[in-house]
């Protein structure tokens, strides 16, 4: 008989997976946490003797909990205002071994968006088996299909995230040299540098939820995302200050305005030219940045 404190201690050891996959399902951090209540409120009314695996039980119930709540979250996410974009995570400055296998890669929020392309049952089989390794047999039981089925799940599911144009993967300095000049010709208003800056395929996707004001639609015109940084940095420069931030997982900028974070934007890269703009505003998706100050963050 497994008692409470050895149930705990169990949880513990895997929460890091757990979390990792439910973030990776619903793209928020406080929907995520959600479910890992809830799992562990299961998990320690479960009769744990008859469970032979506690990690496969555990992932099985996250799975199909984090299922359950992204049907309902699709619905919501249909009468959203403007583009919606996940929550921003922050990795910690010191992970535990665990966190840093979990957490330390294809967190990105080009893939998150990605991910949004499928349909729940299909997220769950592809992040099960590409992203944490599980077997199809495993799979399949999970999300409760045959693995003939499940085999054409993930196959369907590889080719809806799958992009035309292979991920440009800048090196750390050169993402954050390319960031850093974004910054300052936002900044300055200087349009001319922000044209350079940007590839012919540019996108700006901006999520403001209807709190504050942000673009309803993807931005596409190169002309006309230029234009928008530097009218905005030359009205309004002054007020705000980019300050470079890890993003999930990736170099990013958090901009604030009055000494609170307004925006956390993560860019994508091609050819040594920003490609993508991911630009998160709603301040319901920022609450994990509220402890951060400017003068914290630029000591």
């Amino acid at each position: 008989m497994l008692s409470d404190d050895k149930k705990v201690e169990i949880f513990r050891r895997h929460r890091a997976r757990l979390f990792g996959i439910a973030y990776r399902m619903l793209g928020t951090h406080a929907e995520s946490e959600d479910i890992l209540q809830e799992a562990y409120l299961k998990w320690h009314q479960a009769d744990a003797d008859e469970i032979e695996t506690p990690e496969a039980w555990l992932v099985t119930v996250v799975t199909r909990l984090s299922i359950d709540r992204l049907r309902k979250a699709s619905t919501e996410r249909e009468i959203y205002i403007g583009p919606w974009l996940p929550e921003p995570l922050i990795v910690s400055d010191a992970p535990s071994p665990e966190e840093e296998v979990e957490l330390a890669s294809n967190l990105s929020m080009a893939f998150m968006v990605l991910l949004e392309r499928l349909s729940p049952v299909e997220r769950a089989a592809f992040l099960l088996h590409d992203i944490f390794d599980c077997g199809y047999a495993d799979v399949a039981r999970i999300v409760g299909k045959t693995e003939t089925t499940l085999r054409q799940i993930i196959h369907r599911a590889r080719e809806r995230v799958r992009t035309d144009k292979p991920r440009f993967e800048a090196d750390e300095m050169e993402r954050r040299k390319l960031i850093k000049k974004f910054s300052e010709a936002s900044h300055a208003g200087d349009e001319n540098t922000l044209l350079a800056l940007f590839s012919d395929e540019i996108s700006m996707i901006s999520d403001g939820g209807g709190k504050v004001a942000a673009a309803r639609k993807i931005i596409r015109d190169k002309r006309k995302v230029a234009h928008l940084f530097a009218t905005t940095g030359a009205k309004y420069g002054a007020l705000f200050e980019n300050i470079p931030y890890e993003i999930n997982g990736e170099t990013g900028l958090l901009t604030f305005y009055e000494g609170k974070v307004f925006a956390a934007t993560a860019f994508e890269f091609s050819d040594g030219q920003i490609s993508t703009i991911y630009r998160v505003m709603n301040p319901d998706k920022l609450k994990a940045f509220a402890g951060l100050t400017q003068n914290n963050l630029s000591a």
